[in-house]
């Protein structure tokens, strides 16, 4: 397995140790199944790893989005597949930062404990999509209540979360100055929501993910449940987004080291024309040019992870690396897949289900395009063009 011991080297063995209890048996079963992995993510719940960012004051280890993103790494390099609890990494950022004293004492000490999973962000919807802005979903405010109607579309893990960070739009859009005002920020308890008000409806995907199409119809809010200030939600989970972008870049790279190791390891052992493939350089250039991408995408990440840990702007890095993390472990999914040639199909050699995950991550949670559109108009100062 490639890669030099780093400071993160302890923590990286633990979670090794953990996720090497789940071979690749196990998540291929998962995957065949359409099945979530239910016995991988209580493992992780009881050993505290997706409450590594909570702070110690409320139970958790109070550690760095660096260490967080070592974590989700690690789970992608094993063979797994983070997208099934990577939601709790970020999801409680906008908790931890803009969420009141009390919320923090109600729901923290419970995710920290691993007893509580906040795993899902109802944000997107189908007719505005990145155009968060223009969201149409709404929360009125009915006395001590708000009342949600609207729907969403591609939010993951709702099935296996018990609590949702909910974007809905509070003031109309012609009633606000700027049109990023006028949203807030809600805490949605599932499992109090689902059938009274709230309505789940799976969609089937090209990825084992559990992702949905969500109906909301007079589901009510308690008040106490606003995140933040009342119009001010689209600042708050912006908050969010550089971390979920550092922790998609972490899991591509861990992605994408998977890649490098099994395409050097079958380069080594494939014997053709009584050799094995890995002696000729058109099978070795595309792996060593991946390890390369890989490596540098790998530079970003710290970069990025350093800046938001030490409460510095950090947007213009945590694009760059999760569009170069994402970039580097497709090109490397393509180059493990054509050296396994037809080997590389077969489900036992878990490249396919490993190519289709990574393949995810130049569309979702951003896609490749958009994150172009950030970088000309926010570093380059060209013109905004959309």
């Amino acid at each position: 397995m490639y890669k030099d011991p780093d400071q993160y080297q302890e923590l990286r063995d633990a979670v090794r140790k953990l996720c090497a209890q789940f071979p690749d048996e196990y998540f291929r079963e998962v995957d065949e199944n359409r099945g979530y992995p239910e016995a991988f993510v209580d493992a992780l719940l009881e050993a505290g790893w997706l409450g590594a960012m909570i702070p110690e004051e409320f139970g958790g280890p109070g550690l760095g989005l660096a260490e967080a993103s070592v974590i989700m790494e690690e789970i992608n390099r094993s063979g797994g597949n983070s997208g099934a609890v990577h939601g709790q990494m970020y999801n409680m950022g906008t908790l931890l930062r803009h969420g009141s004293q009390a919320q923090k004492e109600k729901y923290l000490p419970a995710i920290a404990a691993g007893k509580l999973r906040i795993q899902s962000m109802g944000v997107t919807e189908p007719t505005t999509g990145t155009d968060t802005t223009k969201l149409k979903t709404t929360a009125v405010k009915k006395g001590d209540r708000y009342v949600v109607n609207g729907q969403k579309v591609w939010i993951s893990r709702v099935q296996h979360s018990d609590l949702m960070i909910l974007l809905a739009r509070t003031t109309p859009l012609s009633e606000v100055k700027k049109k990023s005002e006028g949203m807030s920020v809600f805490i949605v308890d599932l499992r109090e929501a689902i059938g009274k008000g709230l309505t789940v409806r799976p969609i089937r995907n090209m990825v084992n993910h559990e992702t949905n199409e969500l109906f909301f119809e007079d589901l009510e809010i308690p008040e106490e449940n606003l995140i933040g200030t009342e119009g001010q939600g689209f600042k708050h989970i912006l908050d969010g987004l550089n971390p979920e972008r550092v922790l998609i870049a972490a899991e591509c790279i861990g992605d994408g080291y998977w890649f490098v190791d099994r395409a050097t390891k079958y380069a080594n052992e494939r014997i053709v024309f009584d050799r094995p493939i890995g002696k000729n350089q058109g099978v070795q250039f595309p792996i060593a040019e991946s390890l390369i991408e890989i490596e540098a995408a790998n530079l970003m990440r710290f970069q990025a992870c350093s800046l938001y840990d030490s409460n510095q702007p950090c947007g213009a890095q945590s694009n760059m690396a999760k569009y170069l993390a994402a970039k580097a472990s497709w090109e490397a999914a393509n180059a493990c897949l054509q050296t396994h040639g037809g080997f590389g199909f077969a489900n036992e050699y878990d490249v396919e289900r490993k190519f289709r995950e990574t393949r995810l991550y130049q569309v979702a949670p951003i896609s490749t395009n958009m994150i172009l559109a950030y970088m000309a108009e926010h570093v380059l100062g060209l013109p905004r063009s959309y």
